[in-house]
């Protein structure tokens, strides 16, 4: 009889890339028991099953650092759209966050949860959190704190300018935020800055929809256009605040008098980073963007 296998499968010929920012090499990858057990000159080991990957790239999985998939992963929770691109972890929470709430916000999303047909029981991360961890999960999942969220959760859906006590409870949200479990806060406002610092968090910095915005902070500015401005010493300015990363979400030169802007802003970026700020950016992968008239169409019953 054959020795038992010592891996279920084992990949081979494969260009690896294991994330360590390290360039590719070609090897083989012994899986068992559905994790990574060993990684190099695998010819001879025994196994159940052999997959030749010659040609093509391994990688341990991609990180969507713009991801919306917070009520979607209460619906199907194997979040098959994510694992068929290879997409392991995804972080949520794009200005507006699934957390926290109350009932001002409870009853401005019932149409969203009537949409996925969801029954809603949480009232912040931790409860949110738990309920994933009941569930179970297919994919690893962060979530930022919306800025959004902090604002309505004070002052409601009026526009006006908070008063100093309410500032100093928009931080305490962020910090319970925080203590819970959220990665950053997704929407640059310098508000509760204090309270991501203390906890190392993300300052999840808005849209670049175009070239330049003077205000980077603007999570949906790509609706606006953009013009020539003053993104180029917006970036670095960022150096005066409390030491935390930033992430730009939706990277993209948006509308046609904008195209062929994009050089400038990575120009911008990267001036930072050599500046010694810790800022990334995540790029739009698509020529249009879209919007929730469908959803909206049939929470109205239109």
């Amino acid at each position: 009889m054959p020795p038992p296998a010592n891996f279920d499968i084992i990949i081979t010929h494969g260009h690896i890339i294991d994330g360590t920012g390290s360039p590719w090499y070609e090897g083989d990858i012994g899986i068992k028991d559905g994790r990574i057990a060993a990684i190099g000159n695998l010819s001879s080991a025994p196994r159940k099953q052999t997959v030749d990957a010659h040609g093509m790239v391994v990688a341990p999985g991609f990180i969507d650092m713009l991801g919306q998939s917070e009520y979607a992963i209460l619906v199907d929770p194997r979040l098959p759209s994510k694992i068929f691109q290879g997409i392991t972890t995804e972080i949520t929470g794009e200005g507006d966050s699934v957390a926290p709430v109350n009932d001002a916000i409870l009853r401005e999303n019932e149409g969203n949860y009537a949409h996925f047909g969801i029954t809603h029981d949480w009232h912040d991360h931790q409860t949110y959190f738990a309920r994933l961890k009941k569930q179970g999960i297919g994919i690893n999942v962060g979530d930022y704190v919306g800025a959004a969220t902090v604002r309505e959760m004070v002052l409601g859906y009026g526009d006006r300018a908070p008063s100093a006590d309410e500032l100093k409870r928009m931080q305490a949200l962020v910090t319970e935020a925080m203590q819970q479990g959220a990665l950053g806060l997704s929407d640059g406002t310098a508000i509760p800055a204090r309270a991501l610092c203390a906890y190392g968090g993300i300052d999840r910095t808005g849209t670049i929809g175009g070239a330049v915005r003077r205000d980077i902070r603007d999570s949906h500015a790509q609706r606006r256009g953009w013009r020539d401005g003053g993104a180029r010493g917006d970036v670095p300015h960022r150096q005066k605040r409390p030491h935390i990363p930033i992430e730009i979400f939706h990277l993209k030169a948006s509308g046609k008098a904008n195209w062929g802007s994009a050089p400038r802003v990575i120009h911008a970026i990267e001036a930072a980073r050599a500046q010694g700020i810790d800022v990334a950016a995540d790029t739009y992968a698509y020529t249009a963007w879209q919007n929730s008239f469908s959803r909206i169409h049939s929470t109205l019953g239109a």
